[in-house]
């Protein structure tokens, strides 16, 4: 059952698509060589039962804190748009695009979270974090304001809209 577990973990972490979900391995799968095999196929945690829902809360809290976008130093690239986070600079076929703090690490969670839609409760959470008063349209303004930047450079058409749901980031 492990291996099940670890392929799949290993397929997720391995599609361009869900790499940079954040993940964690439930299990009632306790020895050693199970939980080797579940971090080493690209879980972020392993926890096996019996749990509390405590744990797996502050758990679920720290791999999110972990993922966060800010964390990841790498230069991110999709169709001419490129993002620098140790730089702070972001371009577009090789011009600049100058950014608020704000809409440079909503557009790093975008580009390092591509092809998902996103509400904007979740936006909130994930950009601005759980320890702000912002109101839901806020992120709508700073979606208008990154798609405006965006739009010198002809890549404003990567932020896109679903209705009803949210925004997601798609090349």
């Amino acid at each position: 059952m492990a291996e099940l577990h670890s392929g799949y973990a290993h397929m997720l972490k391995n599609d361009p698509v869900t790499r940079y979900i954040p993940m964690i391995m439930l299990t009632a799968r306790g020895e050693e060589d199970d939980r080797v095999r579940g971090l080493d196929s690209g879980a972020d945690d392993y926890i096996t039962k019996p749990f509390s829902g405590r744990e797996l809360i502050a758990r679920i809290k720290a791999v999110w804190r972990r993922s966060a976008p800010e964390a990841n130093d790498e230069t991110v690239q999709i169709h001419g748009l490129c993002l620098d986070p140790p730089s702070y600079r972001v371009t577009a076929n090789g011009e600049n695009i100058e950014l608020s703090p704000t809409e440079f690490r909503l557009l790093h969670f975008f580009m390092t979270h591509p092809e998902r839609v996103y509400s904007r409760n979740q936006l909130l959470d994930r950009v601005w974090g759980d320890n702000t008063h912002v109101e839901d349209r806020t992120v709508d303004v700073y979606i208008r304001r990154l798609r405006k930047n965006l739009g010198t450079r002809g890549h404003d058409s990567f932020l896109q809209t679903v209705r009803g749901a949210g925004y997601r980031f798609s090349s």
